[in-house]
């Protein structure tokens, strides 16, 4: 899966930002905290869900549990939009 290439992200500060630039049903902008805008960066190119885990694992002290279900969340909220190729 990865992040469909009309869906563009700038970082702001602390703040990750992505909009649609293309033609999508999402006309919004989404703003993404440090760890939704690490999974969408790993999502800029070819990965799965379990490689998104492991590289978080790598990089956060945080339980495997808790890691997968903000993972699951992110996911979920970016396949809403339409901004996942799978």
């Amino acid at each position: 899966m990865r992040l469909k290439s009309n869906f563009v992200t700038q970082d702001v500060g602390d703040t990750q930002v992505m909009v649609s630039t293309g033609s999508t049903d999402f006309n919004g902008m989404v703003r993404s905290n440090k760890t939704a805008a690490f999974i969408i960066n790993c999502l800029k190119n070819d990965t799965t869900r379990d490689e998104i885990i492991s590289r978080m694992l790598e990089k956060y002290d945080a339980s495997e549990e808790v890691i997968s279900n903000d993972v699951d969340k992110v996911l979920e909220s970016l396949r809403k939009i339409g901004a996942i190729e799978e």
